[in-house]
This record gives structure tokens, sequence and C-alpha cells, in this order.
């Protein structure tokens, strides 16, 4: 990596704090590699934890997300904290789901986005949420997410 590239981050090479709340991580940046291809990148949190905000009971989801790069991939340690800081987080799965997508969208301003949510059941319900920006670029290769449907112990 040349300093141009880590120029301005903040948490790369560093020892960094969990953040206490979503809100305040910082979700850091780099430029893209490759920016006049067309490319998806796969990022995958298969042990994602929240809090239920009305028992404050720990809520467990694999989540991963797809985007093609603009001018901007996400700096990768950034997003371990901005994920991790939602572990003492109490929101329910819908808005935990939402505020990660949109938040990548404000920051990467990527070319398109999608974020799948597979959250373990809660009151033996399993809840999954999906979210993307539109519809994908043509001619990007877009692989399934690999997480099957929840089927318990059947």
């Amino acid at each position: 990596m040349t300093e141009s590239v880590t120029a301005g981050l903040t948490q790369l090479g560093h020892q960094s704090a969990l953040p206490e709340d979503p809100d305040q991580a910082l979700l850091e940046r780099v430029v893209a590699p490759a920016q006049s291809a067309q490319y998806l990148v796969r990022l995958t949190c298969p042990e994602f934890t929240s809090l239920c905000p009305i028992t404050g009971q720990p809520d467990f989801a694999h989540i991963v997300i797809d985007y093609v790069p603009g001018m901007w991939i996400v700096e990768s340690k950034s997003l371990k904290l901005y994920l991790g800081s939602f572990r003492n987080h109490g929101a329910f799965h819908e808005a935990c789901t939402m505020q990660i997508g949109q938040k990548l969208v404000d920051r990467l301003a990527p070319r398109w986005l999608r974020i799948g949510a597979y959250w373990y059941p809660r009151g033996g319900i399993p809840i999954d949420i999906f979210w993307q920006t539109g519809a994908a670029p043509d001619g990007v290769w877009l692989p399934d997410q690999g997480v099957p449907s929840y089927r318990g112990r059947g």
C-alpha cells in the first residue's frame, strides 16, 4: 500500500477502540483501484450482533453486502468497527439493516449496492431483510449470496 492510498485514514494500522454506537463510528473510504471497470465487491459479516430495542436481548444475523464501486471502496477495518458498534445498539432488524445499507451508500456513492440481512430466529421467527439501490448494472456478475433460508432442525 502506498502512502497516497492510505493518506487520511485514521484507523488502519492503529489500535482502534470499538465505537459505542453506530452514529459515532467513522466509516472510512479509499479511492477505488479500478474506477473504469464494473466489478462486484462482496463483504460478509456472519456474526453480526445487535440488541432488541424492547428486551435488550442480543440478536444475531449473517449480513452480506454486495456493491459495484464508483470512485470509492470501503476501508475494511473501519467497516469491521462500524458493524461491531451495533453490538450494544438497540434497534429492530429492519432498522439495523437499512442503517448499514444507507450509510454505505451515503459514504461510498457506489454505482449499485444490495444488502441481505439473514436474522436468526427471535420468538421462533427468522427475519430476512433485503434492499438494493436499483437495478444492477448490465454485465456485472451477481453471485447468489449463498445464505440458505433458515430451516431450524427440520
